[in-house]
């Protein structure tokens, strides 16, 4: 067993400032590509459904915070006994067993509370540590997603200049999310009922179950790196027919894709 081992203390996760930095820290440190921040996941903490299951602890070693694991239920991929998992080390404090002793100590607590039918977890395959971790505790791959990246500067928008206009012949509209807030007064309830619809053809590993109107419009409209102005709705008439979305990012001059369907 590592000496850090020994000394490590994992307490509950208090939902403060403090921890907060501590926790956004590790994230990006262990994934610097994803720029997470504070606001992006207290909002998400914050709007989470009352029957969604989280847990999160942070671990210390001699006052210093050097890891965070949770254990959760996504709102969007709902069962009671059907978890993901987290446990993200700083990585000069990686290989010295603090991981291990946070996945075993959030799975006692997870089988004790909920007695759990299935556990997910994610990883980069370029993490190979993380990689042969879930592999040694008998996870399974399921499911790849990939990232793709468009630089602007060298984009040459050519090929795509007559796409609004073969849209526009088809009788369809573009407009943005702020246009569209302002069209109907029942504008809201027609994206959510929309967007709940567009949401159910992603690919996951489970059925998607959606949130409620309330739930919805507070983790989406209310979300601080919603994007209006680039938040694009295609109309025929009133009636929403698609979508394509981007979304403010940590980096000032960087924007993130949501999702983009058609009904």
């Amino acid at each position: 067993m590592s000496k850090f081992v020994e000394i490590v203390r994992v307490r509950p996760f208090e939902h403060d400032d403090s921890d907060y930095a501590a926790l956004v820290a590790i994230a990006n440190a262990v994934f610097p590509d994803n720029h997470e921040t504070v606001d992006e996941i207290r909002h998400w903490d914050t709007t989470r459904p009352a029957h969604c299951v989280q847990r999160r602890w942070l671990a210390e070693v001699d006052g210093t915070i050097v890891a965070a694991a949770e254990y959760f239920q996504p709102a969007w991929m709902y069962h009671p006994r059907k978890f993901f998992v987290n446990v993200a080390v700083l990585p000069v404090w990686q290989g010295q067993g603090i991981g291990s002793y946070c996945y075993d100590k959030l799975m006692r607590d997870l089988t004790v509370q909920y007695q759990p039918s299935e556990v997910r977890a994610n990883c980069r395959e370029d993490q190979t540590r993380s990689v042969r971790f879930l592999a040694d505790r008998g996870f399974r791959e399921e499911m790849r997603t990939w990232e793709s990246r468009l630089d602007l500067r060298t984009f040459d928008p050519t090929p795509y200049v007559d796409a609004l206009a073969r849209v526009r012949e088809q009788g369809f509209t573009i407009c943005t999310l702020r246009e569209w807030l302002h069209r109907l007064p029942d504008a809201r309830q027609r994206l959510y009922e929309a967007m709940t619809e567009m949401r159910t053809d992603v690919p996951q590993p489970e059925p998607f179950t959606p949130v409620d109107f309330a739930t919805w419009e507070q983790s989406v409209l209310g979300n601080p790196h919603l994007y209006p102005e680039g938040y694009f709705l295609a109309l025929d008439g009133d009636e929403i027919v698609a979508t394509s979305q981007l979304w403010k990012y940590a980096e000032p001059d960087v924007l993130m894709t949501g999702i983009t369907a058609t009904r």
